[in-house]
């Protein structure tokens, strides 16, 4: 695996006037071309639909026009921040049924580099918001253990979770983020699946439990090493929480419901806001000399060097949570031998395939040379002939690392790290590597 690149100092700037001072400046919808996004449709939030001009969008973006993506051009909708994007000149680009910000004008590599360097901020109200509440909370906790190969029931308040929707066939429905709000469990759950995800939850909790919908709140994450200093300055209360806390914080007037957890590899929190505080929070965090806002451009560099999955991209309804490496994430109560195993959708199979391992695995691959292995490359245990071993699911360059990467999944004979396989780029086969994954440390607040 290459090792990563020593960054020089980086200035933490983005638009600013003159004299160096933040300024807001208005954009326009301007091409995405050269913007490479891995994914299809996946991520949430539910406000008014806008009618966008027409964008230019790369080939590989999840939701091209002309693509069978369920929508048109003039029914995207807006964010609660839909304004403050174009006020900032972000590239706006169609994703899951948004209008979303792929980059603003510091660009895809400095709004990556800026991240991992200082304090990114994201737009992420695409996101599905649902409270879950029943009679008792050990009742509701049962309930949703029912859904998810999780435990639940051990998760304790103030605490949060990463999750995932199983089929019937063992397969991934959905993944998701959980949190122990003591009365109710508050849910995060992606946009593409959010109307599947609560239509499942109606058709399967009991009656006992009630579903409950949030539309009234966006969701803003802040990511990266100064994540801390910065929200600490709305709220000392911030610099108290632990990787996975959640809290009730008082920010900017406005009652916001805070986890310390993010999808980039960085030290950060998500923030749910009422969505007529969020342009006034935002603009507060934007103001902050750390922060510049981010797109989805560089959050899904930064999630790839992270080795987190995208939905739609590396795992799906084919692929179980065994093959996908998200084994860390079934406690062992929940496994053979557990005090509550199985008793969820798919359990024969994921169960099966703890005990005694997948077929194929998800691993990492480090490509030799500057080109990268996109998704859909088809890899190869050797130079020449032979049949596809596998297929990447995500890659692109690693601005942290310094060259590209890849992840994707082959047998589980060829899954060693340090095994040499091959990946058929434009009618050659290139030599890539298979490795250990993140790509980049983690810097989470333990």
């Amino acid at each position: 695996m290459p090792v990563p690149k020593e960054q020089p100092p980086r200035k933490l700037s983005g638009l600013r006037d003159r004299q160096g001072n933040k300024t807001l400046e208005r954009g326009a919808y301007a091409s995405a071309e050269g913007i490479a996004i891995s994914g299809k449709k996946t991520e949430g939030a539910s406000q008014r639909v806008v009618n966008m001009r027409r964008t230019v969008v790369p080939e590989d973006f999840p939701d091209r026009p002309g693509k069978d993506t369920g929508y048109v051009m003039s029914e995207l909708k807006q964010t609660p921040l839909f304004a403050l994007h174009e006020e900032l000149g972000a590239k706006m680009v169609p994703f899951a049924g948004y209008a979303m910000p792929v980059q603003y004008p510091l660009g895809v590599l400095g709004e990556h580099n800026h991240t991992r360097a200082g304090a990114g901020l994201f737009d992420v109200s695409h996101m599905g918001q649902v409270l879950l509440r029943g009679d008792t909370p050990r009742g509701v906790a049962s309930a949703l253990e029912a859904l998810i190969p999780v435990s639940v029931l051990g998760l304790t308040e103030g605490r949060q979770r990463y999750g995932f929707f199983t089929t019937d066939d063992g397969g991934i429905s959905d993944d998701l983020m959980f949190a122990n709000r003591g009365d109710h469990i508050y849910m995060v759950i992606n946009a593409a699946c959010k109307e599947a995800d609560i239509a499942h939850m109606r058709a399967n909790l009991p009656e006992t439990v009630s579903l409950e919908v949030v539309d009234d709140r966006a969701l803003v994450a802040l990511q990266g090493p100064s994540s801390e200093a910065v929200l600490s300055r709305l709220n000392s209360d911030a610099a108290d929480m632990r990787f996975m806390d959640v809290r009730t914080l008082t920010l900017a007037g406005a009652e916001c419901w805070v986890s310390r957890s993010g999808y980039t590899g960085e030290d950060g929190y998500e923030i749910s806001v009422p969505a007529d505080h969020a342009e006034a929070l935002t603009r507060l965090l934007l103001a902050e000399a750390e922060v510049e806002p981010i797109g989805l451009g560089a959050r899904d560099s930064l999630r790839l060097e992270a080795g987190l999955c995208l939905y739609g991209n590396d795992i799906d309804t084919t692929t179980s949570p065994v093959e996908a490496g998200l084994t860390w994430a079934i406690q062992k109560v929940r496994r053979t031998g557990g005090e509550r195993a199985g008793g969820f959708p798919g359990a024969d199979r994921i169960l099966r395939e703890l005990d005694e391992g997948p077929v194929r695995r998800r691993v990492g691959l480090s490509p030799e040379g500057r080109a990268p292995m996109r998704q859909g490359t088809p890899l190869f245990a050797s130079e020449e002939g032979g049949e596809p071993i596998g297929e990447v699911t995500s890659g692109g360059f690693g601005p942290t690392v310094g060259a590209p990467v890849a992840m994707g999944y082959v047998t589980s004979g060829h899954a060693a790290p340090e095994t040499r396989i091959f990946g058929e780029v434009r009618g050659k086969r290139l030599p890539a590597t298979i490795v250990s994954l993140p790509f980049t440390p983690a810097n989470f607040k333990r």
